[in-house]
């Protein structure tokens, strides 16, 4: 008799493992299971018209118009592609509204390093370092249209790029 209590203490103390194992089991389950459904929704496309700066690492930075349905790639290409081994990070985009838009941030010429002067449309690495050269020789721009002064700069650059400059005080 002794032997039949032993097996029936195992077996109940089986049984109540067994039970607090699948009722843990039925928690955790029940839980996981309740999670309410994630909703996305997506705002209605917006057709923007206007014009749109490319500049950084494309072939022919500068301002094209934007047409409703414009994609990236249709930009890229106005703007003649990116150049050879570009780093896509390096290329700018802004986006002028036909309503006049926000006004971008403007490249202070005074304080530019060659890089940054470089991503302005029609300056390039060489007219770049000639700004950086000039204004370490001369001091500090007192407004933009000393920039005629530097060696490579004309009218028909200084004037592309005089809304996207400044001089700070």
């Amino acid at each position: 008799m002794k032997a039949g209590r032993f097996i029936n203490g195992w077996t109940v103390t089986a049984i109540l493992l067994a039970a607090i194992i699948i009722a843990g089991g039925a928690v955790i389950w029940s839980k996981q299971s309740r999670s309410q459904a994630i909703e996305i929704s997506i705002a209605p496309d917006r057709e923007l018209q206007g014009r749109i700066y490319v500049g950084g690492e494309v072939n022919n930075p500068g301002f094209y118009p934007l047409e409703a349905g414009d994609g990236i790639e249709d930009i890229l290409r106005a703007a003649g592609g990116i150049t050879d081994g570009a780093d896509l990070s390096h290329v700018e985009l802004i986006v002028y509204g036909s309503e006049g838009g926000d006004t971008p941030q403007k490249v202070d010429i005074n304080k530019a390093e060659a890089w940054l002067l470089a991503a302005l449309p029609g300056i390039g690495e060489v007219r770049a370092q000639a700004i950086v050269d000039y204004r370490r020789q001369n001091g500090l721009f007192r407004d933009t249209n000393e920039l005629l002064k530097v060696d490579g700069l004309g009218d028909v650059t200084c004037e592309r790029i005089k809304d996207l400059i400044t001089v700070a005080d």
